[in-house]
């Protein structure tokens, strides 16, 4: 084999292999996920888009078991259905008891909590921490592990 064919054999290899990696995370740090990283975990809401989470007031994710999701928005308990596929995430409907909050401030963080939760698009695990995209929000919703 001539050296111009070695080296043409050698580049359509190397292009070959750059193609068939899959997109990386556009989050440094964010390991791949699966459904299965998520089914019978608890989370506690830190950071609310860029917001943190009202002290005091506790505001949960659980994934009980695959297809299924529950938690606490702040005031009420909710639950429904979730499909994960790779790093997408697709909740709703989503159901919720009807109890008052105690004051404005949880009653707002839970209606912005449940409609981030509705919009959800896609997650990641960052070290101790679960990130759930949502459209519409410049900031992705920031859980520790219960």
């Amino acid at each position: 084999m001539s050296v111009r064919a070695l080296a043409l054999a050698t580049i359509a290899a190397f292009a070959v292999g750059c193609a068939a990696r899959p997109p990386a995370s556009t989050d440094a740090g964010a390991a791949q996920t699966s459904a299965g990283d998520l089914v019978g975990t608890s989370w506690r809401l830190e950071d609310l888009s860029g917001a943190a989470a009202l002290p005091g007031v506790e505001t949960t994710l659980e994934f009980p078991e695959a297809g299924k999701v529950a938690g606490r928005g702040s005031c009420n308990r909710f639950f429904g259905t979730v499909e994960i596929s790779g790093q997408s995430i697709k909740v709703g409907p989503i159901a919720a008891t009807k109890m008052a909050c105690v004051d404005d401030a949880a009653n707002a963080q839970e209606k912005k909590y449940l409609e981030a939760l509705a919009a959800a698009e896609r997650f990641a695990l960052d070290g101790p921490a679960l990130l759930i995209y949502s459209t519409g929000m410049e900031r992705p919703l920031r859980f520790v592990r219960k």
